[in-house]
């Protein structure tokens, strides 16, 4: 699997055409071997506030229409969330008997009614890249949001340095926030750790699952993407994306995002995948991991 820190895909690189060119990573958090002696490519941002290709509101409007679909398909398992605020079942409509095999139907199903696409991970078309993140179903078009980078979020000033060692998940925002994509060892402990502290009551504030083998959000698959080649082009790319304050409280859920410390209260940070083109059913997604800012 080629990985490495990261940066914003910007709009001005298109994903069309060969990499402009290679570059390390200033700055990079973490160094592993699976990066060393790679060609990385690289991309150009004049401003950091162009690394956005499609608006916010675009962004939170599918992340919505994604997760409201997967609480409703779910119901069963919400009676916690439902008993504390009765006024949410009634956004969604109580649950039925004849939901069961709605449920029953999982989360990658939801996905492909909600958002018309499947994914799925498997081996890389790219040799020796390990694991790869493939449109397993349906079709994306260009400017669609189709998976997001999990992990806890880190801000400059928070220890990231004993996580980082040997992890080639760790990806890094325009502004130096950090966001640890592993799902193992010292990395899914401190995730675990966070999502238990902020978890209110019955509402829990992230997703854990996707550091399981069945991830209640089949979007969090966002640091299994693997780096373009000269052979692939980019596809995808990666845009910030702030939570806003108004988002509903019983879909905080599917955020497969969590932060390191309240010192400093912000939105929280995710990272979503845009694609650059249309991409069809069987495709891998294929992303520019480097972007240099001006």
């Amino acid at each position: 699997m080629s990985r490495g820190c990261a940066a914003p895909c910007c709009a001005g690189c298109g994903g069309a055409g060969p990499p402009t060119g290679t570059a390390s990573c200033p700055g990079s958090p973490s160094t592993s071997a699976a990066s060393a002696g790679e060609a990385r490519t690289l991309r150009y941002v004049p401003e950091s506030s162009q690394d956005k290709i499609i608006p916010d509101e675009a962004v939170l409007e599918t992340l919505l229409r994604a997760f409201a679909a997967l609480f409703a398909s779910d119901l069963g398992r919400q009676a916690p969330v439902l008993a504390a605020r009765p006024e949410i079942g009634r956004k969604y409509g109580e649950p039925e008997p004849g939901r069961c095999e709605e449920a029953a139907r999982g989360p990658q199903e939801v996905l492909f009614q909600a958002l018309g696409f499947g994914l799925a991970r498997r081996h890389s078309s790219l040799p020796a890249a390990g694991t790869g993140v493939f449109l397993s179903r349906g079709g994306a078009r260009r400017g669609a949001v189709v998976a997001m980078y999990p992990g806890t979020v880190y801000r400059k000033h928070e220890p990231i340095f004993f996580q980082s060692l040997g992890n080639p998940f760790i990806f890094r925002c325009i502004d130096g926030v950090l966001i640890d994509g592993n799902d193992k060892g010292l990395s899914r402990a401190v995730y675990r750790s966070c999502s238990r502290r902020d978890q209110l009551g019955p509402f829990q504030m992230s997703d854990v699952s996707w550091l399981t083998a069945a991830p209640q959000n089949p979007l969090a698959v966002g640091q299994y993407v693997n780096n373009c080649s000269y052979e692939k082009a980019a596809n995808v790319c990666y845009q910030e994306f702030d939570v806003p304050s108004c988002f509903p409280v019983e879909l905080k859920q599917y955020l497969p995002n969590i932060v390191y410390s309240h010192d400093i209260q912000s939105p929280l940070r995710c990272v979503v995948l845009v694609t650059l083109r249309d991409i069809k059913q069987g495709e891998e997604l294929f992303s520019n991991y480097y972007t240099v800012i001006n």
